[in-house]
Formats: C-alpha cells, sequence, structure tokens
C-alpha cells in the first residue's frame, strides 16, 4: 500500500561500518513521528540501539527444501547421485537423508525419487516482527543462519512499514537499509523518496559510494550524501564530495569523528540522546535531510 503524503527515507552506504546504523538511530529519534524499518536482514542491528519491545513476532518462508522420510528411504541413492550441491549424505542404515543448510531446494531429487520418499515444503527462512522502539514504531526481522532471498524478506518489512505508516497516519518511513549494491540493497532502494548514502572518507569509501550512486542514478532515486568522520582526512572529504556532485547527487553535510558515539553505542542508546559533539553534525545533516525531503 503507498500514499502519496508519506515519504520514505532510506539510508544505504556502500559497504558496512560507515556508520549507517548509527546515522539511522539518532535519524529516528530527531524525527519525533516516523516508521523505522530495519531492511538489514542478513546483519540486523538497528534494534541494539532502540531497545523495541516485541509486539507482533511472525514467521518467514521462503523457497524450498527436500526432506527424505527415512522410514520409506529405500537406499537406492539415486537422490545422492543426482544432488549437484552434495546435500545428501548416506546414513550408518543405507539410508539417505538432506543437509538443510548445503540442500539449494532445486526440487531435482523429489521429481527422480523412485519412492516418493522427499517432501518438499516450505523452507522458514526468518522471522519479522512489528516492535515499539523508543522512537516508535518499529518493523524489523532476522534471517535464519545460511537463509537465503534476504531481498524478499527486506520487500515484507518494507510493506509492514507502509501499513503501519497509513493506518497510524505518520508522514515519514526510515529505513536502515544494507550495505553494497546486491539484491537485498535493490530492494530497501526501489521506489523511496530518497536515499542518503553514507560513506567514509577513504579511497575505498570513494570507489563503494560510485558504485551505489550508479545504482541509484539507475532506479532514479533522488540521492544525497553524507561524509562521516571526515576530519581523519579532509582532503578525501572533498574528494568524496565533488565525486558526489559530479554524479547528481547533493552533499547532506559532513560528521566529525567522535568517540562519544562508541560511548553511545556500549550504552545502547543514540548520539543524540547522549549529546556528544558529533550530534550537533547529525541535526545538521538531518534538517538538511527533511528539507529534501
Amino acid at each position: 500500500m503507498r500514499h502519496a503524503q508519506i515519504k520514505e527515507l532510506v539510508v544505504l552506504s556502500g559497504k558496512g561500518g560507515t556508520g549507517k546504523t548509527s546515522v539511522t538511530a539518532s535519524f529516528a529519534m530527531l524525527a519525533k513521528k516516523a516508521v523505522v524499518a530495519d531492511c538489514d536482514v542478513d546483519a540486523a542491528d538497528l534494534h541494539l540501539v532502540l531497545n523495541p519491545e516485541v509486539q507482533e513476532r511472525r514467521c518467514f518462508f521462503s523457497g524450498n527444501e527436500a526432506e527424505i522420510r527415512f522410514n520409506d528411504c529405500t537406499g537406492c541413492g539415486k537422490c545422492h547421485t543426482l544432488c549437484r550441491f552434495d546435500a545428501i549424505y548416506r546414513t550408518e542404515n543405507n539410508r539417505y537423508q538432506v543437509d538443510p543448510v548445503a540442500c539449494e531446494g532445486c526440487g531435482v531429487c523429489v521429481q527422480f525419487c523412485p519412492a516418493k520418499a522427499i517432501d518438499f515444503p516450505e523452507r522458514h527462512s526468518g522471522h519479522w516482527m512489528i516492535s515499539q522502539a523508543r522512537s516508535g514504531p518499529m518493523v524489523h526481522a532476522q534471517l535464519e543462519p545460511a537463509a537465503e532471498n534476504s531481498g524478499k524478506l527486506v520487500t515484507t518489512v518494507r510493506e509492514r512499514s507502509w501499513e503501519l505508516a497509513v493506518d497510524k497516519r505518520i508522514p515519514l518511513i526510515i529505513s536502515d537499509g544494507p550495505p553494497g549494491i546486491g539484491c537485498p540493497v535493490i530492494a530497501s532502494l526501489s521506489g523511496v523518496s530518497l536515499a542518503l548514502l553514507v560513506t567514509e572518507p577513504t579511497v575505498s569509501g570513494l570507489h563503494d559510494l560510485q558504485r551505489v550512486l550508479a545504482l541509484t542514478r539507475h532506479f532514479s532515486v533522488p540521492t544525497i550524501v553524507c561524509v562521516n568522520k571526515w576530519d581523519i582526512n579532509p582532503q578525501q572529504t572533498e574528494r568524496i564530495e565533488a565525486a558526489a556532485r559530479a554524479a547528481g547527487a547533493q552533499v547532506a553535510g559532513r560528521i566529525r569523528y567522535d568517540r562519544g558515539i562508541t560511548q553511545a553505542q556500549l550504552q545502547q542508546i543514540t548520539a543524540i540522546e547522549l549529546g556528544c559533539a558529533a550530534a550537533d553534525d547529525i541535526r545538521k545533516v538531518w534538517q538538511q535531510t527533511k528539507r529534501l525531503l
């Protein structure tokens, strides 16, 4: 469900560790009235700062996995021979079982089992939750170890966030997106009102930023850039800002290096709540972001 008056901001980065989640959490506290969505489902950590209280928890199913019925297996070994992922192994009783971590859910073993002894249920891949955080409503999720289809789970988180925003008449959704440029990033990015890219003043920071800028340009998403810890390399910061402008993005501001951010993380609060020096910079970036929204 979409509503023209609701805006959606996604905070992205070309790589992990740039401060994206810390900025998102601070924005959530500054916005006062926003639905927060943690779309980094492969490594969700926004809950560590906002301490949400789970109100609703649902299972996430995606794809299928083979399950051999041990008592019906004749031990012919055809499934083992056909499996190209080495996901089927022989037991001590000359029967066969499936390694759920290695199984890719292709279904070949199911189709060719002479005894029809293999089931093919939906794979339980994780959970998604609706919670109440200090900042307001929050939708977040967690994939199971080795689970796939994180893009589909991101889409589920975004859909639930929109439903909450419409139901509670909340005008803004703030999403903490995944790092990189892969499928979950695309699922987080498509159709948003504005993308904020958080980077750091390093050579790899510039390289990864350029990749995300190409992605947002491809999807015609308005984009702004923020350089975190800018003062550790002012010259590289200027190069990054010049590259952002050349790519058609606006510069939202800079955030200084501040050990107070680490202290806030240790206390499980945001930089805004701690009131450290970098909090002033984050406020300025938020004001610029809000203006462009």
